[in-house]
């Protein structure tokens, strides 16, 4: 690849010196919140409740992995929540019709990045905005989704379905006189390690490989990309693709999780995808984005979750206050953007 023209580097290096900032920032916010929750309720802290939250970011994380790619790119996907659905709901379909739970999750990790795929298609031939090109994505789906199980969830999954959602490494397990299991240790969540390999290739990927620079280079200027010897629309399908299939991934843990294939499932997922992107670092406006600022945009919305429900605050309320929390983020990359 031909070095990028001086223009594109002289809108890079700027952004990417306030985002080792912004990562900071989103560090201490962390620590502030885990802090307050700890100190309002002192089950916070207890080794069960640190392996909940690891379990509900899994999910978080992985589309904010996804979502990370897109949102470097310049571009933004408002499908993977229904992404998720459709892609946990043909997996369970495939094992309620016999296929091998692996094979199950693999295909349903494929139709995740189909739909990325299409993203990619619609957004570069057919010269359609990436909000509108997701949006209906997120719409077809949904609706595909809903009509394949005719809105009913697809439960009696087994035993092996739920391993990956449900199983821990390590896990120690004591059999008591009375016959009960008493778990020693409960292990790390398959869920964890399958983010932290996940996150670790993307990382890779980003910082090491041709295919992160082109990324970067296209979400900070196309033109200048292209005139360089990017392949802009490859790269675009490229990262549409790897958000599908995270998003299809996502899916396939969180049914594991439920046992359960639910079509309704991964409503305003791509919100929290969103937010954990750009309460990272990464950029609404292309060109800056990195893993590890997604994943600790990913633990805030997860401590923030958790630590909501413990304190008795209603989903509704959650609600409300994640969007104040995607408004704010939103501001202040714009307020980067600016400076």
């Amino acid at each position: 690849m031909a070095p990028l023209p001086t223009e594109a580097f002289r809108r890079v290096l700027p952004a990417l010196n306030t985002e080792g900032l912004h990562k900071l920032s989103a560090l201490a916010t962390l620590a502030l919140l885990i802090g307050v929750f700890a100190f309002g309720n002192a089950a916070f802290l207890t080794v069960n409740n640190g392996l909940t939250v690891l379990l509900q970011t899994s999910v978080i994380g992985l589309l904010g992995i996804g979502m990370t790619m897109v949102i470097i790119t310049g571009g933004i996907d408002l499908s993977v929540g229904s992404v998720l659905a459709l892609s946990g709901t043909v997996t369970g379909m495939l094992v309620k019709a016999g296929t091998p739970v692996p094979l199950a999750m693999s295909a349903g990790v494929l139709v995740g990045a189909a739909c990325g795929l299409a993203n990619g298609l619609v957004i570069t031939r057919m010269r359609i905005t990436p909000f509108v090109a997701t949006l209906g994505m997120m719409l077809i789906a949904r609706g595909t989704a809903l009509q394949l199980t005719g809105a009913a969830p697809i439960s009696q999954l087994g035993e092996a379905f739920g391993r990956l959602g449900n199983g821990a490494l390590f896990r120690m397990v004591e059999k008591q006189p009375n016959g009960l299991s008493k778990v020693i240790f409960p292990g790390i969540p398959y869920p964890a390690i399958l983010l932290a390999v996940v996150a670790i290739t993307a990382a890779f990927l980003l910082g090491r490989r041709a295919l992160g620079r082109h990324l970067y280079a296209t979400g900070s200027n196309e033109e200048a990309a292209r005139l360089s010897g990017v392949d802009v629309e490859r790269t675009k399908i490229a990262a549409y693709v790897m958000s599908g299939a995270l998003a299809g991934l996502a899916g396939n843990v969180l049914m594991s999780r439920l046992v359960t294939a639910q079509p309704n499932e991964g409503v305003m997922y791509e919100l929290d995808a969103i937010a954990a992107s750009v309460i990272g670092g990464a950029s609404l406006m292309g060109g800056v984005g990195g893993i590890s600022g997604t994943m600790i945009g990913a633990f805030i919305i997860g401590v923030l979750r958790n630590g909501l429900n413990m304190a008795g605050v209603s989903a509704f309320i959650q609600q409300i206050i994640i969007g104040f929390v995607v408004i704010l983020a939103v501001y202040i990359d714009q307020m980067r953007s600016r400076r």
